[in-house]
């Protein structure tokens, strides 16, 4: 079976790719506090990785290279992620008697009336969830089921790139991971808090609902920060690079009404997209509201935007940096972390899998 789950103790880099690039992780941990070995994030050339699909192997592969290269690790063993909308979860009850080689013979067995593609096709896994309550005879299995294709790719890129596929992961339970490092920037609160993580990519935004700390939805819709981009490049007849350089710079090098014409409505736009996201999770479940909204990605850093959400919204939105209490190698860039941060979730969730 394929290790959407598998344990591994030994150091392994969070590599998260995305619809516009490679991001790469190397944590280090010493008691309760991790820090920062390596990190690096390089651009990926338009159209290589269309909806978290990668379209172009190679030229991943090559990225991949130069980004490992550049963050000076000498880590070789990777986790990677394959996109939530790839993936077929199931919880399934079966005999806690069970030895773990049984409970995956039985699951090979049973897993066609659970999966609706071809066995031959998919990429299997599974992990014991605990004992069934009103059944302590049982335990709950949650089995999860990819396209084999999907993992490949990213195993293939890796390969590439020089590293080695460690562990294949499912994005929604990297940003949960990575959500244990948020958890104490929202104060005191009782037990079960209801939190939204609204992730914005490039061209993806997902939505991760999760309560006392589990996700219990997830919610992909084409939206993303591309669109800013596309709308400065057009506006300004500026090439697709300079523009994402003005916008990652705050508007340096635009006229004066860039704020007011192009990136407040941008921002709009996304409040409109987190409340909606929010209405779809409402709609879907005995939930009503969320206490916290957490936003990452890349959009997330824009200047304001916390502040919009919030105050359109009504629920406490903070921005996520898993890195607010982690220490800093000497050799990595303090600055440049402190602004990815927010799109570094999946990636440090990633990293994160070698101290399972």
């Amino acid at each position: 079976m394929v290790s959407l789950f598998k344990k591994k103790s030994n150091t392994v880099l969070g590599i998260d790719i995305s619809s516009t690039s490679v991001k790469l992780l190397e944590l280090s941990r010493s008691g309760d506090r991790y820090r920062v070995e390596s990190y690096g994030v390089e651009p990926l050339p338009e159209n290589a990785v269309v909806e978290k699909n990668i379209n172009e192997l190679e030229v991943v592969g090559e990225v991949v290279s130069r980004v490992v290269s550049k963050s000076r690790t000498s880590c070789s063993s990777a986790a990677v992620a394959v996109a939530g909308s790839a993936v077929i979860t199931k919880t399934i009850e079966m005999d806690g008697a069970l030895s773990e080689q049984e409970l995956e013979n039985q699951i090979t067995v049973e897993a066609d009336q659970y999966i609706p593609y071809p066995l031959d096709e998919v990429a299997i896994d599974f992990e014991v969830q605990g004992t069934v309550e009103r059944n302590p005879g049982m335990v709950e299995v949650l089995l999860a089921a990819c396209r084999k294709e999907n993992v490949d790719m990213r195993e293939a890129a890796l390969s590439l790139g020089s590293l080695s596929a460690k562990v294949v992961d499912v994005e929604a339970y990297a940003i949960e991971r990575a959500f244990e490092l948020i958890k104490p920037q929202l104060g005191k609160t009782e037990d079960e808090q209801i939190v939204a993580i609204v992730d914005i990519g490039a061209t993806m935004t997902t939505l991760s609902v999760l309560s006392d700390g589990k996700t219990i939805y997830t919610r992909e819709q084409l939206f993303g920060g591309k669109q800013l981009t596309e709308e400065i490049q057009r506006r300004y007849a500026i090439s697709f690079e300079e523009a994402g350089m003005s916008k990652k710079q705050g508007g340096a090098g635009l006229p004066d009404e860039y704020e007011s014409e192009v990136l407040t409505p941008f921002k709009e736009a996304v409040v409109q997209q987190v409340s909606r996201s929010l209405q779809f999770f409402f709609a879907a479940s005995q939930y009503n509201d969320v206490d916290y909204v957490i936003l990452a990605g890349g959009t997330a850093s824009l200047v304001g935007l916390e502040q919009m959400v919030q105050d359109k919204i009504g629920i406490h939105t903070l921005v996520a940096n898993p890195f607010a209490n982690m220490t800093i190698a000497n050799k990595v860039n303090a600055a440049a972390l402190s602004s990815d941060a927010p799109s570094l979730m999946i990636a440090c969730g990633l990293a994160m899998r070698s101290f399972d």
